[in-house]
């Protein structure tokens, strides 16, 4: 279970750790009643657990979140093994495993949704439900125009937190907000919590055909889906609803590829309508 008192890094030992396999996970728990229904929240590339601290605020009183980072990302240990899809659903699972909560409902944004509905196919006992945020059963050329974003050489460092998002930005990144929140500060400055190059691995992993696995379970799913996002056409959407039993889906108006962060509050009530519609254990 949540391991509050570990005294590693600061901002490490606020998140809180699990340890799993001998290893601690870093973790964003938001806690609460004991009979609140949990929500396992994965983040996408480039992210880490705490991006979904205003989701787990919204949810206070309806549901308990918790999210960590993943392997190559935020504080989370360096990790072996690679890169590839069955990595990250087997990290999943082991966490699952570890917080003995039973099974649970797992939201996933980007390439953390794949590993949801990859954890959902391959380890049906451990997910009670799926909530899938923006993205799709395939992530290749032709049905996404871009499923990669080339970061090789990209800077890590600056002076300022500010002078980073500049030198991010100045690759053609309309705005860095996201990249920063894995922006810590350092000896001579401030840096990114991850390295370029693994996320270049991270992103290479998810390339590819996962209609199986989005076809692979009978639990409950919600499909969350911005209408400005260019990584989950709606055809693909409206795929995704007919081709799955029990899937529904709800569409956000103006949203981008990042729905928790551009329309929170109507994501946080999607999630928690949904939730307490589930069949408690």
């Amino acid at each position: 279970m949540t391991d509050q008192g570990y005294q590693g890094n600061d901002a490490l030992a606020e998140m809180g750790t699990v340890l799993v396999r001998g290893r601690r996970v870093p973790v964003l728990d938001s806690g609460g009643d004991a009979a609140l229904p949990v929500v396992l929240a994965l983040h996408g590339t480039f992210g880490r657990g705490a991006v979904f601290e205003r989701l787990a605020r919204d949810l206070a009183g309806r549901a308990r979140l918790i999210a960590p980072d993943q392997r190559g990302h935020g504080w989370r240990e360096p990790a072996t093994g690679g890169y590839g899809r069955d990595a990250f659903v087997e990290d999943a699972a082991a966490l699952v495993d570890a917080l003995e909560l039973g099974s649970l409902v797992v939201l996933g944004h980007s390439l953390g949704g794949i590993t949801a509905y990859q954890l959902a196919a391959r380890h049906p006992e451990l997910v009670a439900a799926l909530i899938i945020e923006d993205v799709g059963p395939v992530m290749r050329r032709p049905e996404v125009e871009h499923p990669t974003l080339d970061v090789r050489g990209w800077p890590s460092r600056a002076e300022t937190r500010a002078a980073l998002g500049a030198l991010i930005e100045a690759r053609g990144v309309p705005d860095a907000a996201y990249f920063l929140r894995s922006a810590v500060p350092a000896e001579d400055g401030w840096r990114l919590l991850f390295d370029w190059d693994v996320m270049m691995a991270v992103q290479e992993g998810g390339v590819g055909d996962w209609w199986g696995d989005w076809l692979g379970s009978d639990c409950p799913a919600l499909l969350l889906r911005g209408t400005e996002s260019t990584l989950l056409p709606a055809e693909l959407a409206d795929a995704m609803v007919a081709r799955r039993p029990g899937t529904e889906r709800v569409d956000f108006p103006g949203a981008g590829h990042w729905v928790h962060d551009d329309a929170p509050e109507e994501l946080a009530t999607a999630v928690a309508d949904f939730v307490h519609r589930l069949p408690r254990p």
